[in-house]
């Protein structure tokens, strides 16, 4: 299963913000890098848990270069700081495959 990709950025006052191209409506922020990654994955979490929740299906996750290759992503990847992958919850895993 592929990780989802976050796009990380930040500003000089700001905390570093995280969204996620294959999970519309995800997003965290963090004031310390090193919580970034702990965020991420709650967000990632909470997200699915929400989606499945509410019956909803859940989008594919893609490849790096499918993102690159979508004109919704080509700035925000431009202006990243970093990008960080974030495994597929296990709920979220049978439900991506189903």
């Amino acid at each position: 299963m592929k990780p989802y990709i976050g796009i990380v950025h930040k500003d000089s006052e700001s905390a570093y913000g995280i969204t996620f191209p294959d999970a519309p409506g995800c997003f965290s922020a963090a004031d310390e890098m090193d919580d970034l990654f702990v965020m991420a994955d709650e967000a990632i979490t909470a997200w699915m848990d929400a989606m499945l929740e509410d019956r909803l299906v859940i989008p594919l996750t893609r490849d790096l270069s499918e993102i690159r290759a979508d004109p919704k992503w080509v700035e925000s990847l431009a202006t990243s700081v970093f990008l960080i992958a974030v495994p597929v919850p296990s709920r979220g895993a049978q439900q991506q495959a189903a």
